[in-house]
Parts: structure tokens; C-alpha cells; sequence
């Protein structure tokens, strides 16, 4: 996630907040009680979840709000409680003990790391051992690297088990209203899957989102609707043209041709390069050049800025699915998760 610092204008921001409220808080305090998820009809509470949330490291969450951050501690103690309680519930189906029942099943999906999967992982990482050899740093990474299998085949072994069980999940996600602004949108209004992105087209990290985003988009087809809204960051100079620029294409009805081919020609933002794009892609050039000449969309940029900030977003790229905050450049497997939820919530 690229994050710069950027003047805060108040008045803009507090206009933005009358209009259109930043935090959407559940109808009522959820108590200790409540029943936040099921396993085979078996409860579990708040309580519960909190009695393992409250002990993550506030580190762990990063620029997260608080609210979103506790929200990701109590979800990952849920997920935590529902595989021991799976676990539990097979062995004692099989006579056995938890420890054992893991031991099996998680032992035979691992593939013990090779003196190649520890090369090839110091190679593609070589910025995170600080200059150290790889034999200095072998056993660290295979300890890694054993760590990563043993957790993704105990994952595996959990979605086996999730798959033959009833289980349910109550917890409700915060959620962030951010309206679609007026701008460029891809998708029917009424998609159950509403996406808001905030963006910035000279900004490494949402270039690296663009694909995940173009195959959401070919998975969901009609159930997603994408709005995208500008957030060029100061320290990227080539940024704010760019946007605007893609605004003057919006004006000919091509902006997400014009945004395509940016993402696809990175480094190529200079005040030519964005002209030369339009006429590449059949832009009436003469209009064109006069929008962008012009300025004419600076304070329509200027409005998704505002409406970023007041949103809580601070870096790019990032997304609000039906309010739920996802910020940088997620693996696609994040978006997919929130979207298989909210989708399944509709049902």
C-alpha cells in the first residue's frame, strides 16, 4: 500500500461528513453474550472470541482504524475457535484425540521443503535478509518455509471439514458508507456486490492491484459494480494529470479504455504521453487536449480526495465492498472472501 502524507482540508472533509456518514455502527452495543457463530448447531459467543481477540498485538493490524481492527482480531479468534471445534468434533468421530487427529491429517499434505525451496525463496527475497548469505540465513527459511505448508495444509484439512459441516458466522463486519461520486462505474446499479476504488495511476501498489481487480470482474460479472474514484498521492507528481486526464476521456465515454491502457504502460504519464494515449485509443484529440489544458476537472479530483480522507483513507489503492474496507494490494483471495460473504448474506 503506497501511503504519503497530504494537507487535511477540514472544511471539505466536514462538509463531506454531513453528507455522507464515514462509519456505519451496528443498531446496538454487541454484548458479551451474543452468539457470534455456530459449529454443528454449538455456539459461540462474543465472550469467547474476545477471550483469544484481545491478546493479538495491536501491530499485527497495521494502519487499520480501531474499529476495523478489532474487527479482524475478533474474526481471526472466530476462525480460530471454529477449526479447533471442527478438529475436535472429527477426532472424537474417529476415537481419537485432537493432537493426533492433526498430527495425520496435516503431516501427510506436507511436503518437506528441499534444498531448491530454499534457494529459489532466498532468491526471491533477497531484499528481506539484509545482505546475509544464504547459508547464514538456510535454517530460518526452512523453518519458514515448514511453518507456511503446515498452516496451509491444516487450512486444507479445515476446508474439508467446514465443507460436511453446518457452521455459521455472525459477526458483523464495520462498515465504511462512500458514495460512488458521480464518476466512472462498470457494472449494473443494482449488483449485489457494490466496490469502491480509490486510485492512483502513477502508484506501484495499484498497478499490482489491477489485475485482481480485472478478475473480479471476470468472475462476478453483474453481481459486482466497481466505481472508481481518484486519490493521486502528492509525492507522485504525474498522478494528478493523469487523473485528470482520465476524467476527459470519461467526458468521450472511453475512461476505462484510458484507464486500462495507463495501467498497461506504466511509466508512460508524462503531459505527451497522456495525449498521445488518447489519440491512440480514438479520442477526439482537439477536445481532448482542451479538457486537459484546461484543468477542467482539478476540482472533481479534488472531491474524491476529500472523500477519501474522510472515509479514512490514507495511502492507495483502496476498496470498500459494500462498506468493508480492504486498503493495498490484497491477494485476491481477501476480495473473494468479503465477496463470497456478502453475497451469501443476500441470499
Amino acid at each position: 500500500m503506497h501511503i504519503a502524507a497530504r494537507p487535511f482540508n477540514a472544511a471539505i472533509a466536514v462538509a463531506f461528513l454531513t453528507a455522507c456518514s464515514t462509519a456505519a455502527q451496528p443498531a446496538r452495543t454487541p454484548m458479551p453474550s451474543d452468539v457470534v457463530g455456530t459449529v454443528s448447531g454449538s455456539s459461540i459467543t462474543l465472550s469467547d472470541v474476545d477471550e483469544r481477540a484481545m491478546q493479538a498485538p495491536a501491530g499485527n493490524f497495521g494502519s487499520l482504524t480501531l474499529m476495523q481492527a478489532l474487527y479482524e482480531a475478533r474474526r481471526t479468534a472466530l476462525d480460530e475457535i471454529i477449526g479447533n471445534r471442527l478438529l475436535d468434533q472429527e477426532a472424537k468421530a474417529r476415537g481419537i484425540d485432537r493432537a493426533t487427529l492433526t498430527e495425520s491429517e496435516v503431516a501427510s499434505r506436507m511436503a518437506t521443503p528441499t534444498e531448491a525451496d530454499v534457494s529459489a525463496w532466498y532468491q526471491a527475497n533477497s531484499g528481506r535478509v539484509q545482505g546475509a548469505s544464504l547459508e547464514q540465513v538456510k535454517e530460518p527459511i526452512r523453518e519458514l518455509l515448514v511453518r507456511e505448508r503446515a498452516q496451509a495444509a491444516r487450512q486444507q484439512y479445515l476446508d474439508t471439514l467446514r465443507a460436511k459441516t453446518a457452521i455459521t458466522i455472525a459477526l458483523e463486519p464495520p462498515r465504511i458508507k462512500v458514495a460512488e461520486g458521480g464518476g466512472p462505474t462498470r457494472g449494473p446499479a443494482n449488483a449485489p456486490i457494490a466496490i469502491v476504488e480509490f486510485s492512483d495511476f502513477e502508484c506501484p501498489f495499484c498497478l499490482r492491484a489491477f489485475p485482481t481487480v480485472t478478475e473480479l470482474l471476470k468472475t462476478y460479472g453483474d453481481r459486482i459494480r466497481l466505481a472508481y474514484r481518484h486519490y493521486p498521492l502528492p509525492n507522485h507528481p504525474n498522478a494528478r494529470p493523469a487523473a485528470e486526464a482520465s476524467a476527459c476521456a470519461n467526458e468521450q465515454g472511453q475512461f476505462w479504455q484510458y484507464h486500462d491502457r495507463l495501467f498497461s504502460s506504466p511509466g508512460k504519464l508524462s503531459a505527451q504521453d497522456l495525449k498521445e494515449h488518447a489519440a491512440a485509443l480514438g479520442l477526439n484529440e482537439t477536445a481532448f487536449n482542451a479538457c486537459v489544458d484546461a484543468r477542467k476537472y482539478q476540482k472533481a479530483v479534488d472531491t474524491d480526495i476529500a472523500a477519501g480522507e474522510a472515509a479514512g483513507v490514507s495511502g492507495t489503492p483502496a476498496f470498500f465492498i459494500n462498506g468493508r474496507a480492504i486498503f493495498g494490494a490484497m491477494p485476491i483471495e481477501n476480495f473473494k472472501q468479503i465477496i463470497e460473504e456478502e453475497l451469501a448474506r443476500k441470499r
